[in-house]
């Protein structure tokens, strides 16, 4: 198995993000070529928590214009993960 760090980029921060966290569901952005299975073991293992089920997506990344040279540029395709914990389970992300 890979590294679980290597999996797992970064959680995504927003107000969505945020109000899933009260029902026990956590959004991250994760490696591209990562499986689901591999997305669930990376979570269980680096948060020492149950994984209920896991969703992904692929958002493709925007087309932006540059307004200097009047160039299109590219932001980067994305793969994200909404991981569903086990009941009773809770993962400090912000903690300190």
């Amino acid at each position: 198995m890979k590294n679980p760090h290597a999996i797992l980029v970064r959680p995504v921060v927003s107000e969505k993000s945020y109000a899933l966290m009260d029902e026990n569901v956590y959004v991250f952005v994760v490696d591209p070529s990562a499986t689901k299975i591999e997305i669930r073991q990376a979570v269980e293992q680096a948060f020492g928590v149950r994984v209920t089920n896991v969703n992904t997506l692929n958002r493709k990344g925007k087309t932006k214009r540059n307004r200097r040279s009047n160039t299109i540029g590219h932001r980067p395709d994305t793969k994200r993960a909404i991981v569903t914990l086990h009941e009773g389970d809770k993962i400090d992300l912000f903690e300190s």
